[in-house]
């Protein structure tokens, strides 16, 4: 158990998973628009951009967090730092190898949401603080860049720029981010309180909140049976998106209840790796 424990700590806390997740949602997109997925300089990069940004959004959030320090992830985050800090310096030697890799239209593309990404994690406002330190926003954000980095991009690499179904997969992306973000809001309701960050299960309460995932959640589904209706997406592919969907719900609806943050970091981000795997699996 002890080394069970010290493997899950090391590819959740490492940021290796959430990286993966990132790597997954772009493939899903290379997948969906091409019928294949291929190894590409742009998913290097997302992998490894991802990486780091992740890295230093741990470091950077401890200062926040002070109260904390000896519960749960806080402290593994404080104990570990050191190590943290030498990914994000291996993380953002691979993301420049990667970026530099991409043609000049991809690296335009990729600077607005690199810079909320930043935003997000460096305190670059007055008072030291960060995008994600402003009320009711950073929720917004997240769903806004994911959007852009996992389906934009990719839909850009692969040359087939704005169309109707990849803007459809654009709000669909954006809501099921939304609604898998919402549990770490929920999660996070005493940490934003002490650094008076509103958020909006503060303003809904759990149960609306909760509610609003579903919505995000529905409009989701919708969003892909429109895509599966015109024939951008198969019938395996929209049930894997459906099905992941159903997962998502089931997970949101127990975040009140849960405080292991494996139940956070490990199941509701691999929802994004579920999805991908899904969709692949059965499209």
């Amino acid at each position: 158990m002890p080394l069970i424990r010290a493997i899950i700590n090391f590819i959740l806390y490492s940021n290796l998973w959430i990286a993966l997740a990132a790597l997954a949602m772009a493939a899903q997109t290379q997948f969906l628009l091409s019928g294949q997925v291929s190894p590409t300089p742009l998913l290097g990069f997302i992998f490894f951009a991802t990486l780091l940004l992740y890295a230093a959004h741990r470091i950077v959030g401890l200062e926040k967090v002070q109260p904390f320090l000896e519960k749960g992830r806080f402290f593994v985050i404080s104990r570990f730092q050191r190590h943290i800090i030498a990914y994000a310096a291996a993380a953002a030697v691979g993301a420049a190898f990667f970026f530099f890799q991409l043609s000049f239209h991809l690296q335009l593309a990729a600077v607005a949401p690199s810079l909320i990404a930043l935003g997000y994690v460096l305190p670059l406002l007055s008072g030291r603080k960060r995008l994600r330190d402003l009320s009711y926003l950073k929720i917004f954000l997240i769903a806004i860049a994911w959007s852009w980095i996992t389906v934009l991009l990719p839909a850009l690499e692969l040359g087939m720029g704005w169309s109707i179904p990849m803007i459809v997969m654009l709000l669909e992306r954006a809501f099921f981010i939304f609604a898998i973000t919402l549990p770490f809001d929920i999660r996070d309701l005493e940490v934003d309180a002490f650094n008076e960050v509103k958020t909006l299960p503060a303003l809904l309460g759990y149960r609306r909140t909760k509610m609003l995932a579903l919505a995000c959640l529905l409009a989701m589904t919708a969003l892909a049976g429109l895509n599966h209706h015109v024939d951008a997406y198969s019938t395996g592919a929209f049930t894997g998106i459906l099905v992941s969907g159903l997962a998502a719900f089931v997970l949101a609806y127990f975040s009140d209840k849960v405080e292991n943050d494996y139940y956070f970091s490990g199941l509701i981000d691999g929802l994004m790796v579920l999805q991908f795997g899904l969709v692949w699996g059965l499209g």
